[in-house]
């Protein structure tokens, strides 16, 4: 007796947990855009997963930008044990401010770094949006300590001020592949933010001549900037030979531990 009772308590609380995760995307169709997204989009992004040979939806998903390269990476997979695998890449609208990271508010520059998405705007002015948590603890470190900006957001519209816009279509897209992967159980879903891709040796050199053009301007901002990027590459490359996201940790300057 004792046994079905708990089998019947462990049912329930399975239950549970599928009604509170099935919560969260019924929530979010019920705001007309998110509504409309699904009806427009969903079987489109299911025949696109389905031709590269990926399972829809995707439990987990992690995005990759890249200010130069004006990109907006989504690499999906649906266990904890697998690798990512690149599902599509976006073309991002527009750039604001220009390489090097966000240090404070109104400087209209797109943040570098490591975050995630800390939420989910069905009314956003911009369509749909996605904000990122900036500033991170890194960020609240080295940027201005009364007034390092925020509202960074991943949005539609193909406007900025220092967030990445994407067109309606776009973020339509990315928006349910990304309520489809919180429905699922990822709480946090990573974005990276890279000055320039890394692999690509056109953006690398010119992030180098930019860095070189800069330090006849401010010696100490262009040294900081560099040891950033050079955290960034690190995490980069280490991402292009596992398809596996590295730990990251922050020490006490500021300064991203891999």
């Amino acid at each position: 007796m004792k046994q079905v009772v708990l089998a019947v308590l462990i049912l329930l609380g399975i239950g549970k947990v599928q009604a509170q995760q099935q919560s969260f995307l019924d929530n979010q169709k019920m705001f007309p855009k998110v509504g409309y997204a699904y009806r427009d989009k969903e079987e489109q992004l299911k025949e696109e997963f389905k031709k590269k040979g990926l399972t829809y939806p995707a439990k987990y998903i992690f995005l990759r930008s890249f200010k130069l390269d004006s990109e907006l990476e989504i690499w999906v997979k649906n266990s904890v044990s697998d690798t990512f695998q690149l599902f599509k890449s976006y073309r991002v609208c527009t750039l604001s401010g220009k390489m090097g990271p966000k240090r404070k508010e109104g400087d209209r520059q797109v943040p570098e770094g490591f975050y995630y998405i800390n939420d989910f705007n069905p009314n956003s002015n911009y369509h749909l949006s996605l904000g990122i948590n900036y500033p991170n603890f890194a960020d609240k470190i080295l940027s201005d300590q009364k007034k390092p900006g925020g509202e960074i957001y991943i949005h539609g519209s193909c406007l900025t001020i220092g967030c990445i816009p994407l067109t309606d279509d776009f973020i339509e897209e990315v928006y349910i592949l990304a309520v489809n992967a919180k429905n699922a159980g990822q709480d946090f879903i990573p974005v990276h933010v890279f000055p320039v891709k890394f692999g690509n040796s056109r953006s690398l050199d010119y992030l180098n001549n930019f860095a070189t053009r800069e330090k006849e301007k401010d010696k100490d901002s262009t040294a900081i900037a560099e040891k950033l990027w050079a955290e960034l590459k690190g995490a980069y490359e280490y991402f292009e030979a596992h398809h596996k996201l590295p730990v990251i940790l922050v020490d006490e300057k500021g300064k991203y531990i891999m």
